[in-house]
């Protein structure tokens, strides 16, 4: 985590906002700041006005004026859904062009655009959206696509990254794109620590962007195999012993190999095999030589040979 870096989250207040869609990644950004990150989160308004009113009956004041703004790569804006009624009249279609005009250029200054459900249509009424790739709740499938011809739908996904646009489907998709930007920002530790914070389960849908195996094998609540994992995520390059694994959190090895398979549904040896398999394509990525990239994976040139055969199917195309 950059120690002087300061993030900040700008969260857009819509007319008749549906308030979980805001509520929720305002939230997981709230526990990242308080777990050590620095992030800032501000509220703006999309029209000058200090308050709104949600969809849902409930004021959210204290807002600063969208047009004061002006962002930068390291921060993200959040653009949560609306009242679909709102949608279908043309309301914001036709009473927003000025913050539109804004949208571009944070865009154009790099700024990761996020998007929550119907906040999809704000993006695309905005013109940040031609020819990219995005979801968005699958109520308003048929509708986004007669409107927009020319933006790429993607259907069943919870959440859609296409440079620095994100969109997710709506409410509780919303958090998981948001543990997916920490993750990005400050690691897949930092990451599962949050989810764990506010127990939500890491989670991911066939052909959802690929969150690392440093994420994946979490949808459990057992600490001592958590503090396994976070183990074997910082020693896999190391030489791993079960019984010291075991002695790490009280427990024989039988029990711990018994837990394991019991809260993560894979192997010990398994997953220290996944978590190799990462690296290595990372550093191979990177131009890396295999001989190089064995020692950083802690095994021998023909072991990573044969690792990379045995899980082909997870390398990149480019690499398979």
């Amino acid at each position: 985590m950059a120690k002087d870096l300061i993030r900040k989250v700008f969260f857009i207040v819509p007319p008749e906002v549906q308030l979980l869609d805001i509520t929720g990644p305002a939230h997981i950004f709230y526990e990242a700041k308080a777990s050590g990150a620095k992030i800032e989160l501000i509220y703006l308004n999309m029209h000058g006005k200090s308050a709104e009113m949600s969809g849902a009956g409930v004021s959210l004041g204290n807002l600063q004026d969208y047009k004061k703004i002006r962002t930068s790569e390291n921060d993200w804006i959040i653009i949560p859904g609306i009242e679909s009624n709102l949608i279908f009249n043309n309301y914001f279609k036709a009473n927003f062009k000025e913050f539109y005009n804004w949208l571009q250029k944070q865009q154009m200054l790099g700024a990761k655009i996020c998007s929550v459900c119907t906040g999809l249509y704000l993006l695309a009424y905005a013109d940040v959206l031609n020819e990219k790739n995005c979801t968005t709740h699958w109520k308003y499938f048929n509708h986004f696509e007669e409107e927009f011809p020319n933006i790429k739908i993607h259907k069943n996904r919870l959440f859609v990254k296409d440079q620095n646009i994100y969109s997710s489907a709506g409410v509780s998709s919303g958090i998981d794109l948001s543990l997916y930007l920490l993750e990005e920002a400050y690691g897949p530790l930092f990451a599962i620590k949050i989810a764990k914070e506010v127990l939500i389960y890491l989670r991911r849908a066939e052909g959802d962007p690929q969150l690392s195996i440093f994420l994946e094998y979490r949808n459990h609540l057992e600490e001592r195999i958590h503090n396994i994992q976070n183990y074997l995520s910082e020693h896999f390059n190391k030489g791993l012993n079960i019984l010291q694994l075991a002695e790490m959190i009280h427990m024989s090895p039988r029990n711990l190999t018994r837990l394991f398979k019991k809260h993560t549904g894979i192997t010990i040896g398994g997953y220290i095999e996944k978590l190799r398999v990462e690296k290595a394509i990372h550093l191979m990525s990177e131009g890396n030589k295999l001989e190089a990239i064995a020692r950083e994976c802690g095994v021998s040139r023909n072991q990573l040979t044969n690792l990379l055969k045995k899980h082909r199917s997870s390398l990149p195309t480019n690499m398979s």
